[in-house]
């Protein structure tokens, strides 16, 4: 079983809005005993995060130095939710911005690794307690338009499985959340349905509380996963069809 969120003590990257706030909204919600809202600038944490109890944390997760601070002043942290992301809206070898793909890495791969390195000897020392990767079906499978950012979810996918078998001894649970379309900044240029935040934070919290490896949050998701198993080629020529006769997006988070 993973870390049960009512008395957590809990840490959420980019929890200053997105999945990342629904996140410290439903850990508080749900009997959490403290939240820090990790972010890169304190001021842009909601005032309704603050009334509510959140505890803000200044946290880059590409700076070590800054998570290796962030690890010393929540040192009675149980439960942290890598949530930050960065989505470069950008091809990979025909790419308008060749350094989004490093970006892209560095956020999505390398800070949750920086945060998993910093944080397990504090999850150690409480318990054990758990981890939350939230990833997405670009992580899961090759996808148009995100060229940079769908390797980077797929290595923080091989990520958590390694983490979690490493950690295993401690009695620290790692689960990657494989998400869908959300409603948020992020995919403000995706037409179509999209869920909605709150729902990701309850689906992934419960994943958490089961212990579970992977779980997919979402409708698409799931229907996603399922159409590229049963035919990947398929998928895949797809993917090359649809970058060809479709003009990239521009570039920005």
């Amino acid at each position: 079983m993973g870390a049960r969120v009512a008395g957590s003590v809990a840490l959420v990257t980019g929890g200053n809005r997105g999945i990342g706030e629904a996140f410290v909204q439903q850990l508080l919600e749900g009997g959490a005993a403290k939240v820090y809202c990790g972010a890169r600038t304190v001021a842009d944490v909601p005032q309704a995060l603050l009334d509510a109890g959140a505890v803000p944390v200044h946290l880059d997760v590409t700076d070590t130095a800054s998570v290796a601070k962030a690890a010393a002043t929540c040192d009675d942290a149980t439960v942290i939710v890598n949530n930050a992301g960065l989505h470069g809206r950008d091809r990979l070898v025909l790419a308008a911005d060749p350094d989004m793909a490093r970006q892209e890495m560095e956020v999505n791969y390398f800070g949750p690794l920086n945060m998993i390195r910093a944080f397990a000897p504090v999850l150690a020392a409480n318990g054990g307690g758990a981890i939350v990767n939230v990833l997405s079906v670009a992580g899961a499978f090759p996808t148009a338009f995100m060229g940079g950012y769908s390797p980077a979810k797929s290595a923080a996918m091989f990520l958590s499985i390694i983490a979690r078998a490493e950690l295993e001894p401690q009695g620290t649970s790692v689960t990657a959340l494989v998400v869908g379309s959300v409603e948020t900044r992020m995919s403000d240029h995706v037409v179509g349905a999209k869920e909605a935040p709150r729902d990701i934070a309850i689906a992934g919290l419960k994943a958490m509380e089961r212990g579970e490896r992977v779980a997919d949050t979402d409708r698409m998701a799931m229907e996603a996963r399922a159409k590229y198993a049963l035919d990947p080629v398929r998928w895949e020529r797809g993917v090359a069809k649809v970058l060809h006769s479709t003009a990239p997006p521009s570039t920005g988070r």
